[in-house]
């Protein structure tokens, strides 16, 4: 398997725990934290940063093309993801 594949499968389950972690804090799920949309994303993020470097140190940091190739081997499919089970976890509660 090339550095990019590796970099997308490693990238992709992260964006669903990421989504499903952001969906709870966002959600109210945690009443100490209450609706809070903006920790949600940064919890993302946060997650997006370190599955950044746990791949760096995995695959290595020449076969993963530095930040170019951690852009489209990683952060792309990361946040399309994301996005779209958030918004799938977000419009499944709000509809029932």
């Amino acid at each position: 398997m090339d550095a990019d594949a590796k970099m997308t499968a490693i990238h992709v389950p992260a964006g669903i725990i990421a989504a499903v972690a952001s969906f709870y804090v966002s959600n109210g799920s945690i009443p100490a934290l209450g609706e809070n949309q903006a920790l949600g994303t940064f919890l993302g993020l946060v997650i997006l940063l370190i599955t950044g470097n746990i791949a760096e140190r995995i695959i290595g940091k020449e076969e993963a093309g530095g930040f170019k190739g951690w852009l489209w081997s990683g952060i792309v499919p990361f946040l399309f993801i994301w996005f779209v089970v958030w918004a799938m976890l977000i419009t499944s509660v709000t509809i029932t």
